[in-house]
């Protein structure tokens, strides 16, 4: 059992997790902070924080909120130097925040269009851009993990747009594990299935959800809890310190279907 603790232990990092506030890197969050991490999560609703926090603290684990516009690079700057000024370091980085439409093709505006590419892929890049940075600057490791989906290995109808997002997060990420390797980076794409996440509930209806299950040999939805186990394995510098470049798909088998 010391083994596996050890293996997985994450006491004394700091994770800063953008997106934090939403359903599942909130989850993603939790069980950092049960792995000992200190927490910080990144979001536009200290509200919508404040139950997650209680959640982590009432597990025995510890976090705090930043207020942060994801778009803007400059804010994601400012969220470093508030997690520096008062933890004194960070060690791990997810970028999870996220946004999803259900335009049809020759409907969608560019600015709509440009708006999902500036939150889901160019916001992950200025992340990436600023925490790896300080990494660098300091010559220590650090984790990325860039929140990708199974739409970015598989295109899925009614949701182009987002596909295309976030195919593009997941060269983006395999770009920045070969980049930085040598210098104690890792980066990494954690790859969810369907679950019961927020921006799925724009386009997920009976129909919707019949053809989902038909192609999912679990047959059933992901629990946001079941994305814990491969948040720490790639977070972990121990457990996961020669996995980068790599996308972990957890997805009930979803890209294993065909016919």
């Amino acid at each position: 059992m010391h083994f596996l603790e050890n293996l997985f232990n994450l006491h004394g990092q700091v994770a800063v997790i953008i997106g934090g506030t939403g359903e599942l890197c909130g989850h993603m969050a939790l069980g950092l902070a049960q792995a000992g991490a200190n927490v910080v999560l990144v979001g536009r609703s200290e509200a919508k924080a404040k139950d997650r926090i209680q959640q982590i603290e009432a597990a025995g684990g510890s976090a705090y909120f930043v207020a942060a516009d994801v778009a803007d690079k400059a804010s994601i700057q400012q969220v470093l130097d508030s997690v520096l000024e008062r933890s004194g370091r960070v060690d791990i980085l997810i970028n999870g925040a996220g946004i999803n439409s259900p335009t049809p093709v020759l409907e969608i505006t560019t600015e709509e269009f440009n708006n999902i590419l500036n939150i889901n892929l160019t916001a992950t890049l200025h992340g990436c851009q600023v925490f790896a940075k300080h990494w660098l600057d300091n010559e220590q490791q650090g984790s990325i993990i860039n929140l990708g989906s199974i739409s970015g290995l598989n295109p899925l109808s009614r949701v182009f747009s987002y596909s295309a997002s976030k195919a593009a997060v997941h060269n983006l990420s395999k770009n920045l594990a070969r980049e930085w390797a040598d210098q104690g980076i890792r980066v990494n794409t954690l790859v969810p299935g369907f679950f019961p996440a927020e921006q799925n509930k724009a386009v997920l209806n009976p129909s919707r959800v019949e053809s989902i299950m038909q192609h999912t040999p679990m047959d059933r939805f992901g629990s946001p809890d079941e994305l814990t186990g491969a948040t720490i394995l790639l977070a972990s510098n121990k457990a996961g310190s020669f996995i980068t470049g790599h996308e972990m798909v957890v997805d009930g088998g979803f890209d294993s279907m065909s016919i």
